[in-house]
């Protein structure tokens, strides 16, 4: 059988000569490694979400690393995180040392509530991961309300919601911590790369030491000094740098950010309006207390859907439309086996959920016939 080429893709970049331009500029210069344009999209990038500093990496899995390390979590430590998330908000965990322990999250918007981090919390509890989950902001006030006080670091994985808003300011500017991913299915790419935003100005300058295997003078700052340099190593570090060459196409990306959350947010309408005639059917949506960039848009099928999750994928493929399973859980994932892990909200989003295609330029005939592909079998 000749496999079908999806004609509907389920996210396609925004990309053009500019970016093209941008990154054949860096190359010219002869600096292509962590330089001047990192920083130059550090600062951008953290002035765009309301915080004091920006420190590249080269994925939000390392942002997420660095920001376990700066919390302090090591052996023996607890760690709350959703199940219901990319395995990477887990896998950080452990390669910190610490220990996953998995929390539900809310039905309707598929966040940790402070209810749920509530509940797993031990006295061995060191920080949390919040996840933004498609954009959608989770309430963080509501848990550093319940975690502050206990000398607990809440750490936002904001790795899809560069754009959305919680409570009129940009979502991250209230984190001690945030991270952020530029991976392409996100709305704003640098191909491959991350950023870990803060408000500390000691605790930024540690990261970006971490970052560059623990050096105490970056090697952009020491090529560029008039003197001799003898860097120091204090403390073992990492090699978590992003390029000059993703710099210079993210400060193009970041340029383009609110026009592809204009159209995503339109287009996430219309999908809505459109699924409202599909009895039971649930679908993305703004919280009370903000407003999401829509870097997904899913729904959940009802109980009693004539065919399941998982079929209606294949049908979707076999119609040329490309779809995704909703969020994964990575306690169902053989990895994660051995923690203990009581989650039926999480259980029923992962096995009844789909991604469904939203990019840019997506005419209202494609989305017309998504919506058809996922009614026609209701």
């Amino acid at each position: 059988m000749i496999p079908v080429i999806p004609v509907i893709p389920v996210i396609r970049p925004v990309l053009g000569e500019e970016e093209a331009e941008a990154v054949a500029a860096v190359v010219r210069s002869g600096w292509v490694a962590q330089g001047p344009r990192v920083a130059e999209f550090e600062a951008a990038f953290a002035g765009r979400v309301g915080a004091a500093h920006g420190v590249a990496a080269s994925s939000c899995t390392t942002a997420l690393h660095l920001a376990l390390l700066l919390a302090g979590v090591g052996p023996g430590d607890e760690v709350v995180v959703p199940s219901l998330s990319f395995i990477a908000t887990a896998n950080v965990v452990r390669h910190a040392g610490g220990r996953v322990v998995f929390a539900d999250v809310d039905p309707v918007t598929a966040n940790m509530t402070a209810k749920d981090v509530e509940v797993a919390l031990t006295p061995r509890t060191r920080a949390v991961i919040l996840v933004d989950q498609g954009g959608i902001p989770a309430d963080l006030d509501a848990v550093r309300a319940l975690c502050d006080p206990r000398g607990i670091t809440v750490i936002e994985d904001a790795a899809c919601a560069a754009g959305s808003v919680y409570k009129d300011r940009p979502v991250g500017a209230g984190a001690e911590l945030a991270a952020w991913s530029f991976h392409p299915r996100k709305l704003l790419t640098t191909g491959e790369g991350g950023m870990l935003t803060l408000h500390d100005e000691a605790v930024a300058r540690r990261a970006r030491r971490l970052r560059e295997h623990g050096m105490s003078v970056s090697a952009a700052d020491r090529h560029g000094s008039a003197r001799v340099v003898i860097e120091e190593y204090d403390e073992t570090g990492f090699n978590y740098r992003m390029t000059d060459m993703q710099a210079a196409l993210g400060l193009v990306q970041l340029t383009r950010l609110d026009a592809v959350i204009a159209r995503r947010r339109e287009l996430a309408e219309r999908y809505r309006r459109l699924f409202a005639e599909v009895p039971g059917l649930a679908c993305a949506g703004d919280p009370p207390h903000g407003l999401t960039n829509y870097q997904s848009f899913w729904i959940t099928l009802p109980d009693g859907f004539p065919v399941g999750r998982d079929a209606l994928l294949q049908l979707m493929l076999d119609a040329g439309i490309s779809a995704r399973r909703g969020i994964m859980a990575a306690h169902r994932e053989p990895a994660y086996a051995d923690v203990p892990a009581d989650l039926p909200v999480t259980d029923r989003f992962t096995t009844r959920s789909l991604v469904l295609p939203l990019f840019h330029d997506m005419t209202h005939a494609q989305q017309d016939r998504v919506v058809e592909a996922v009614a026609g079998h209701a």
